[in-house]
C-alpha cells in the first residue's frame, strides 16, 4: 500500500511549468506615441528574438528575450485509482497479477509545495521555450475502504525536470497564450521517475502607466489540462506495505471478507487471490511479495484559475495565479527576471 502510495504523489511538481509562462508580445496603444515611435525607430541589435527588429519596427513591444523565473506554489487535488491488479509470491505459490475489482477506495488527495526553477528564451517573438528544475514536498492521503478498511499517509520529496514551449499574439485587445510542458518527476522513494504533460490556455489585458508605458499590470483567466503517464506495474514486500503488529488484523478483515462469499463467488480467481493474502498476513508472514499493477489519474484533467502580473519594468516582473475552480486548487508566487543577451556580430 505505502509504495502505491508514492507513485500516485508525483504530481505534486506537475502544475508549475504552465503557472510560469510568459505574457505574451502586445502593441503599445495610440496614447503611448512617443514610446511606440521609439521602437519603431529603434535598431535592434540582439541576437535573439529571430524577427525581433521587425516586431519593433511594427511598433510591438516584445519581452526581453532571455529571462530566469522563480515559482513556488501550493496545490491540493484529488487522486483516482483505476484497474487495480494484484498477484502475490511467496515460497511454495506464485499468483499472477489478476483483476481485483473488490479493491475499492474512497477519496484519495494529493497535497504538496514546491519551488522551480525556469530559465526561458523566446526564439521568436512570438514562440518561448524553457526548461524546468524544481523541488518540493509531498503529502498523499490513501483511503482503501474494501474488502479491508485502510487509511495511510505518506509523505516525501520530489524532483523534477522538464521542457516546454510557449506561442502567444494577440486577438484585437486581448492577448492569447497556449504552453504546453513535459516534465519528468521523481519522488525520493522510488526508482524510476514519472512522466507529466501539462497544456495550459490563457487570455489576459495589459493595463500600461501612462507615464511608464513600459510598466504595466497584466489580469487573466486560463484553463489548464494535467495528464500523466498513468499505468504502473511493480511489487513489494508485504512488510514494507503493513507493519507487522498490523498484519494478523487486517489478515482477519480479509478473511472474514472471504467467508462473506457464495460458494460461486469463492472460487474466482480475484476472492482466491484476497483468501491466499489473507492467510500471509495471519500468518505475518513478512517476506510474501505483493504484485501491483493500477492506473492512477489526477481526478479532473481539467481547472480554471485566475491571474495577475506587474510589471516594474521590462527586466523585473512579479506574479500571482490561483487556481480555484474545479478539483485541484493551487496558489503560486513568482518573481521573473529578463535581459537582452547577445549583440549581432
Amino acid at each position: 500500500m505505502k509504495k502505491i502510495i508514492l507513485f500516485i504523489s508525483i504530481l505534486s511538481l506537475a502544475i508549475p511549468g504552465w503557472l510560469s509562462a510568459q505574457y505574451t508580445t502586445k502593441m503599445v496603444k495610440s496614447k503611448h506615441e512617443i514610446y511606440t515611435d521609439s521602437l519603431k525607430s529603434m535598431e535592434y541589435d540582439r541576437v535573439l528574438p529571430i524577427w525581433g527588429a521587425g516586431a519593433y519596427k511594427q511598433g510591438f513591444d516584445i519581452p526581453f528575450p532571455l529571462g530566469v523565473m522563480v515559482n513556488t506554489i501550493w496545490m491540493r487535488q484529488g487522486i483516482t485509482i483505476d484497474n487495480m491488479r494484484l498477484g502475490l509470491t511467496t515460497d511454495s505459490i506464485n499468483v499472477p497479477l489478476t483483476q481485483t475489482d473488490f479493491v475499492q477506495f474512497g477519496e484519495n488527495v494529493n497535497e504538496s509545495f514546491s519551488t522551480t526553477f525556469r530559465p526561458d528564451i523566446w526564439i521568436l517573438p512570438f514562440v518561448n521555450v524553457y526548461g524546468l528544475f524544481g523541488a518540493g514536498r509531498s503529502r498523499t492521503k490513501i483511503n482503501l475502504v474494501a474488502p479491508i478498511a485502510m487509511y495511510s499517509v505518506v509523505e516525501q520529496g520530489i524532483t523534477t525536470t522538464g521542457f516546454g514551449i510557449l506561442g502567444a499574439g494577440g486577438v484585437g485587445p486581448l492577448w492569447v497564450s497556449v504552453d504546453a510542458n513535459f516534465t519528468w518527476n521523481k519522488p525520493e522513494l522510488l526508482d524510476k521517475a514519472t512522466q507529466v504533460n501539462v497544456l495550459g490556455i490563457r487570455m489576459g489585458h495589459s493595463f500600461m502607466f501612462k507615464k511608464r508605458p513600459d510598466r504595466n499590470i497584466n489580469i487573466w483567466a486560463g484553463t489548464m489540462r494535467v495528464k500523466m503517464n498513468s499505468e504502473t506495474v511493480g511489487a513489494i514486500v508485504l512488510k514494507e506495505a503493513i507493519p507487522i503488529d498490523e498484519m494478523n488484523e487486517k489478515g482477519e478483515d480479509a478473511l472474514e471478507y472471504y467467508e462473506s462469499l457464495s460458494p460461486v463467488e469463492k472460487v474466482k480467481p480475484a476472492n482466491l487471490l484476497i483468501k491466499q493474502i489473507g492467510q500471509r498476513l495471519v500468518a505475518a508472514d513478512g517476506e510474501a511479495v505483493i504484485k501491483y499493477g493500477m492506473d492512477k489519474q489526477t481526478k479532473q484533467l481539467w481547472n480554471a484559475s485566475i491571474g495577475g502580473q506587474f510589471q516594474f519594468n521590462k527586466a523585473w516582473q512579479f506574479r500571482t495565479e490561483l487556481g480555484f475552480i474545479g478539483d485541484r486548487k493551487s496558489f503560486m508566487l513568482s518573481l521573473n527576471y529578463r535581459f537582452l543577451g547577445p549583440r549581432k556580430s
